[in-house]
């Protein structure tokens, strides 16, 4: 009887302490889970101390002059850099006066477009002048493990609107690595590369990881990869870090990231110095390397993308600004602009600043889920909608002695003209076997053309689409079933919808989008969730019944 007693004394205790045990695992589940998904990510591939990287070499001496030979081309592309980042624009937290001297040095198109309001199609779009709806890459890949990250720390009962999940889409979508821009696609790159190029590929990518959708098999004889997302190692004495606990993505970041690039596809291995400085040097190592040669550079930056980290010497230099997370946030901004400054002085030390053509832009408007309310002033909308906040990009050509110094452009342009416009600079051929939706924007750059190309301009993901022309733009979506219209020669800031008194227009607009659709293919890869994106708010503050949003499937 006793042992009997001591047992079931023995038993209450062992479950009352599993009791324990179980609580404290379901308190601390999220930190669990977090902490998995740190390990797994170290553990999946060793990231390699830094080591130099040996730039191929041209020729000792150029072949004919820098006159006669075709120009080098340098396209430095910023990752979620608002509207309002920019000083030239009359705002921003900081100035940034080598982004501002670059806008002002050739021509300024105040009214150009991303792809698409997310990273991934908008750079297939710069790569390939067409439509992410026509090469089928329409949506954003996920990396994995993502999506139940998100859905755990979105969809936590305090949020007005929930994040969607498709977990049927979810469980039969391709493998990450393998969700990217078809071989069959041809680049920029492989355009440039009967012209005699070089072409160097620096930073983020993004658009496949498996060895037949890296840059050394979409035409680039040369890159650097972002392989994660960190700008350095979360504890090094030199960064400063401004985590965002309101934005799921951000968390899953935090956790999975690592500060690691790869040369050609090779082992990752640590950059070398703060991310955005690393990728400058190396650019200018590469144009130093290049400069008897023509050469095509994409300087793709991560900067200012999430997650928010800064240098030191960068923060420092910014003790005006008291908001810790602006603060961060203006230091990504400043090392940035830096880096602009200083590829634009390599090109001068090595005599190609006549020759070359310098486009900087941005691969879609600035996030709402930084939490900085002004990033897209005076703009509405965010990163991930379809209002002038998550599409209008900054868009600077620079050709010294074929575009005049100053020249200010309101023609609607696109991402998607970049490919035809440089390859009509370079004297390159546009392939003739399938459709470019881009045009040529170099006649209004040098001032031959002025009237608007009369075009209308596209955008789709999923269900959510949009359509301009001759100044009007039309939203529609499912979630919610709502549709928006605004007249952006009277309203450039979207703040009246005119759909109600406009539905002539309405149905013209809609026609044009279906019209086009009828024309484009099936996603390579489906959506498996969609995010709720509030238009006027960031996603720190709460969202209430009145507030406008759409839902971004992704």
């Amino acid at each position: 009887m006793g042992n009997l007693r001591k047992w079931q004394i023995w038993s209450l205790g062992a479950l009352v302490l599993l009791m324990a045990l179980a609580g404290t695992a379901y308190t601390f589940r999220k930190d669990l889970i977090l902490y998995m998904v740190a390990t797994r990510a170290r553990d999946a591939t060793p990231v390699a101390p830094n080591r130099e990287i040996v730039w191929e070499k041209g020729p000792e001496s150029a072949d004919a002059g820098t006159g006669r030979r075709p120009p080098n081309i340098v396209l430095i592309l910023a990752d979620d850099l608002g509207f309002n980042d920019i000083s030239l624009y009359g705002g921003g937290l900081i100035e940034t006066p080598n982004i501002d001297a670059l806008g002002r040095s050739g021509a300024n198109f105040s009214t150009a477009y991303s792809g698409t309001a997310a990273c991934a199609p908008s750079r297939a779009m710069i790569m390939t002048g067409r439509y992410g709806t026509r090469t089928g890459f329409e949506f954003t890949p996920t990396p994995p493990g993502m999506t139940r990250i998100v859905d755990l720390f979105y969809n936590d009962g305090t949020r007005l609107h929930e994040l969607l999940i498709d977990r049927e889409a979810a469980a039969n979508a391709p493998p990450f690595r393998e969700q990217g821009l078809p071989g069959e696609e041809i680049t920029l790159a492989e355009v440039l590369k009967p012209q005699g190029y070089h072409n160097i590929h620096i930073g983020k990518w993004h658009l496949g990881n498996s060895a037949e959708f890296l840059p050394n098999a979409q035409g680039f004889d040369e890159s650097v990869m972002l392989e994660s997302g960190l700008f350095l190692p979360e504890d090094h004495p030199d960064a400063v870090n401004a985590k965002l606990p309101f934005d799921p993505i951000d968390q899953f970041l935090w956790a999975r990231m690592q500060y690691a690039t790869s040369y050609n596809g090779g082992e990752w291995f640590e950059p070398k110095g703060y991310l955005t400085d690393f990728y400058t040097d190396e650019a200018v190592k590469a144009i130093e390397a290049n400069r008897n040669r023509p050469f095509f550079l994409y300087l793709a930056h991560w900067a200012v993308h999430t997650p928010l980290q800064a240098s030191k010497a960068d923060y420092d230099a910014l003790s005006h600004i008291e908001n810790h997370r602006e603060r961060v946030y203006a230091a990504m901004i400043r090392a940035l602009d830096r880096s602009v400054g200083r590829v634009m002085e390599a090109l001068k030390e090595n005599g190609l600043d006549d020759n070359t053509i310098v486009i900087f832009s941005s691969d879609n408007g600035g996030p709402g889920y930084i939490g900085i309310p002004d990033v897209n002033k005076p703009f509405r909308g965010w990163k991930l909608t379809y209002f002038e906040g998550g599409i209008r990009v900054p868009l600077f050509i620079r050709w010294p002695g074929r575009i005049a110094e100053g020249a200010e452009r309101d023609v609607p342009v696109a991402h998607l003209d970049l490919f035809p416009t440089i390859a009509a600079a370079a004297g390159a051929t546009l392939p003739d076997d399938r459709v470019i939706d881009g045009i040529d924007i170099l006649p209004f750059a040098e001032g031959k053309a002025e009237d608007e190309p009369g075009r209308a301009i596209f955008w789709r993901d999923g269900h959510y689409h949009a359509v301009r022309k001759d100044g009007w733009k039309l939203q529609f979506a499912e979630r919610p079933n709502k549709v928006w219209l605004f007249n952006l020669n009277e309203d450039p800031t979207e703040q009246k919808n005119v759909a109600e008194e406009n539905p002539e227009k309405v149905a013209e607009l809609r026609a044009l989008v279906e019209a086009h659709n009828a024309t484009q293919r099936d996603p390579l890869f489906p959506a498996v969730a969609e995010m709720p994106v509030t238009i006027d708010k960031t996603l720190e503050e709460e969202a209430t019944p009145e507030d406008e949003y759409i839902y971004w499937p992704g």
